[in-house]
């Protein structure tokens, strides 16, 4: 198999609500995250991911998006690498935001993508 091939989602497929045991990894930057991002999705920018493993439970069901869908494949194979089983979010938050999934600010406005 292909060390590179990390598992692709379609938007449809992705849950649209997230938990302990179930978790989207946003790693977008900190403006980006701000402008809008997933309902309880856990941010953690693309340079900061190698610092910040422990923070992600490699147990837990495990999304990666980014805007839309570049650097999260990077770090899905990075993760995938470090022991995590991880599956990039296709077409990332643009297509989130595109099927009409809801996308909110840190004080819980509505957010942009």
């Amino acid at each position: 198999m292909d060390s590179d091939a990390v598992p692709q989602a379609d938007i449809a497929t992705v849950p649209p609500t997230f938990d302990g045991s179930v978790v989207l990894l946003d790693v977008r930057e900190d403006d980006e995250w701000q402008r809008g991002h997933a309902p309880g999705a856990l941010h953690i920018p693309m340079g900061q991911i190698p610092a910040r493993l422990g923070e992600i439970d490699p147990a837990a069901t495990l999304y990666v998006v980014c805007q839309v869908g570049g650097r999260s494949q990077r770090v899905s194979q990075y993760l995938a690498q470090n022991g995590y089983t991880p599956v990039n979010v296709s077409g990332g938050m643009l297509a989130w935001a595109g099927s009409g999934r809801p996308v909110v600010t840190d004080d819980g406005g509505v957010g942009v993508i």
